[in-house]
């Protein structure tokens, strides 16, 4: 198999609940020019030496492909990336020092030094909103009980917090959450599938749905300018730190990233954690009886399914050789996560779950500056909510496995997860 063939295999959607075996034939080189110029980094080494080097940008303005096919393909890519972001991208598209000073003002907001409380003091929202959604499941329950993971457990508790944490009025849920849903289907189906009537009317859906959702943050940050109140967007408008403020546009865009990565790879990881110990039952009542492994366990379970493969926004600013290979300047280039963490020559087994994995120093949330800005929040909501189920649900079962996958390459999990069980406990 070509590296081609292996890049192609990987993001077709028929191949999503299994990616790990193209993955694994792209390893054999580990940075490799693949489809369109892309050039894929599938070594964990080698992944982590690019994202802390200075010649990889995140800027999609930088890049410029180095042929003229692949410029003509690339650009395409780049035109849509940006309509998605506007004209002043968030943070994860931009480099330093504009990077630095973005991320700055954000995490004023949201974490240390500035705001140290605010996600310790999101714990008792998740553990009341966990135990209410095991609560309507207990209720429903006859004989025996079926959960779809993904919508009656997963999701609400990263939406709800997110929701509280950013001023997003709760109450909007089902109006942006089909814009969102749309939105990652469309604007991020990176694979050939894209190229068909389904994917064009797809991505055209996507396109329209993005424009919505930032009309509506749009209108947020404009009722925040004029009646202040709670959550980051207000709280953004009216910054007076030493950065200054962002501009309206850079609010926005800022708004919009971290509201959708701060709940939608959330939602991927509990489900994945359900899944893995359901493949593996073993492993239940391992976590059941030690529960202080449940957070070694979601570590492990996202190096093997991490909720975000891949972004596509970096490029070399310059040539740069690393691993027998020569990135060429301009030339786009994808840091594949989900492929880094199964490298064998780092992990021994690496796809095995071992909830017990020693020296497990994963890349599922990045690495570098672009590291996950909201993962203390993840770790927090994944850890309750994974504890809750193990604790509460009898003899849970997988209904169908694999189970059905979202369209998105980038942010990859189960879009229904049907599982059976015996029962809720109080």
């Amino acid at each position: 198999m070509t590296p081609e063939e292996a890049f192609d295999a990987a993001m077709r959607y028929e191949n999503r609940a299994n990616p790990y075996p193209f993955f694994d034939e792209l390893r054999k080189t580990p940075v490799v020019r693949a489809t369109n110029g892309i050039y894929a980094v599938t070594g964990y080494e080698e992944l982590i030496a690019l994202a802390h080097d200075p010649r990889v940008s995140s800027d999609l303005r930088k890049g410029h492909p180095p042929t003229a096919r692949d410029r003509r393909i690339a650009d395409e890519s780049v035109v849509e990336m940006m309509e998605a972001y506007g004209q002043e991208p968030s943070f994860i598209a931009q480099d330093p020092p504009d990077h630095d000073r973005a991320r700055r003002q954000c995490m004023r907001f949201f974490g240390p030094p500035q705001s140290p409380d605010l996600i310790p003091s999101q714990e008792p929202l998740c553990q009341q909103i966990v135990n209410e959604l095991l609560d309507r499941a207990s209720e429903k329950a006859t004989r025996k009980t079926r959960i779809d993971v993904v919508d009656e457990f997963a999701y609400s508790l990263p939406v709800n917090v997110i929701c509280r944490i950013m001023g997003v009025p709760i109450e909007d849920e089902p109006q942006f959450h089909a814009w969102i849903t749309d939105s990652l289907a469309g604007i991020f189906d990176l694979g050939p599938d894209i190229q068909t009537e389904e994917g064009q009317a797809r991505r055209a859906k996507g396109e329209a749905a993005n424009v919505e959702l930032h009309e509506y943050i749009a209108g947020l940050v404009e009722k925040a300018v004029k009646t202040p109140g709670p959550g980051m967007i207000s709280q953004l408008v009216h910054d007076d730190g030493p950065d200054g403020r962002m501009s309206p546009s850079a609010i926005v865009n800022n708004a919009i990233l971290l509201f959708v990565a701060g709940h939608d790879s959330t939602v991927n990881l509990i489900s994945h954690c359900v899944l893995t110990v359901l493949r593996n039952p073993w492993s239940i009542e391992l976590l059941r009886s030690r529960p202080e492994l449940v957070p070694g366990a979601i570590e492990e379970v996202l190096r093997l399914q991490s909720s975000v493969q891949f972004f596509p926004t970096r490029s070399a600013l310059a040539d740069i050789d690393i691993a027998g290979t020569t990135i060429p300047r301009g030339a786009p280039i994808y840091l594949m996560y989900g492929a880094a963490n199964r490298d064998p020559r780092r992990f021994c087994d690496p796809d095995k779950f071992d909830p017990e994995r020693p020296d497990n120093e994963h890349v599922g949330w990045g690495r570098g500056i672009h590291v996950c800005f909201g993962g203390p929040l993840a770790r927090l909501e994944v850890n309750t909510a994974f504890e809750a189920f193990l604790r509460r649900v009898e003899n849970p079962r997988l209904v169908e496995d694999p189970p059905p996958y979202r369209i998105s390459q980038v942010f990859r999990g189960p879009r229904h997860l049907l599982v059976d069980c015996d029962g809720i406990r109080p």
